[in-house]
């Protein structure tokens, strides 16, 4: 069994984008501009956009962080998005989710520019994801790739099956790893919560990608030996015998399915830290693109 060590590769991911940035600032370029806007003060939500904080002071981005009370009105959300579209010096944006109950949150995300939507949450980079075009693919989607692809892990003809449909993993992850070339080129099922004896169907799986928030979901018994096994869940279980006083939890029984399993996520320390890296990934890959269309209209003019 090999452990898929996501914290290893997001540290490569983090030095080869450092290593891009510092051609830039040889060149003159403008460094990547990363903002993200948060409503509230959901702790989780705190900890995780200070991590990208902190991710892009590594790489050499430049970052800004918005604050908004949670009793923000949506209109004032959603003219904060505009600013940030209409603002050149910003390449890619993120709004923090989960988003107050005042708040429509798929209004909020097909406000953003397609351009700097680094999250691949708007509809029209989705669509063209479903269409295997270029465009910004999610970023826990995006990570679970580049894990499969640096571990060389074998997808071609592969029976893959997703636990879970969400749009920011369940879904995408059925599409692309159904897409042509790799990896990809897997024969997809896709279950939930109504999916019937759904043993029967982890149980042929070569692939199996879980994204359903219930610790310990995936028993020992519903994989074949040798499965490839991607653990998203991450799930905070009260545990008085810990400091903290809870403990982190995937959607696997780690301890009983990676005996069985070829390839395994753990948690913590699997697909979460790719996460960040991908969403960097997406906002370089955005400051490459805007730097493209500002010289075609230099040429033009």
């Amino acid at each position: 069994m090999t452990i898929l060590d996501g914290k290893q590769v997001s540290s490569d991911i983090k030095n080869e984008i450092a290593t891009e940035v510092t051609k830039l600032k040889s060149r003159g370029e403008k460094v990547p501009h990363l903002a993200a806007i948060i409503v509230g003060k959901d702790g989780a939500s705190l900890t995780y956009v200070n991590s990208k904080v902190k991710a892009c002071e590594r790489v050499g981005f430049q970052s800004s962080l918005y604050r908004m009370p949670h009793t923000v009105s949506e209109i004032e959300l959603l003219d904060k998005i505009q600013e940030l579209n209409e603002n050149d010096d910003i390449d890619g944006f993120i709004v923090q989710l989960p988003l107050p109950p005042q708040i429509d949150t798929q209004k909020v995300l097909n406000a953003v520019d397609p351009d700097k939507d680094v999250d691949g949450f708007h509809p029209t980079n989705f669509g063209k994801m479903a269409l295997d075009m270029t465009t910004f693919i999610p970023a826990t989607p995006f990570g679970i790739l580049e894990l499969l692809e640096r571990y060389d892990i074998p997808t071609k003809g592969k029976h893959t099956v997703v636990i879970g449909r969400s749009y920011i993993v369940g879904r995408p992850m059925s599409i692309l790893m159904g897409r042509s070339g790799f990896p990809g080129n897997s024969t997809v099922t896709l279950t939930h919560e109504f999916t019937k004896n759904i043993t029967q169907v982890t149980s042929q799986a070569d692939i199996i990608i879980i994204a359903v928030g219930i610790p310990d979901f995936l028993k020992a018994e519903m994989i074949k030996d040798d499965a490839v096994i991607i653990d998203v869940g991450i799930t905070r279980v009260p545990d008085d015998n810990t400091e903290k006083g809870y403990v982190i939890k995937g959607d696997v029984d780690f301890e009983n399915v990676s005996k069985r399993a070829s390839y395994i996520t753990p948690v913590p320390g699997g697909v979460g830290p790719m996460t960040v890296s991908m969403l960097l990934k997406n906002t370089l890959l955005a400051r490459e693109r805007h730097k493209k269309r500002a010289d075609i209209k230099l040429l033009e003019r």
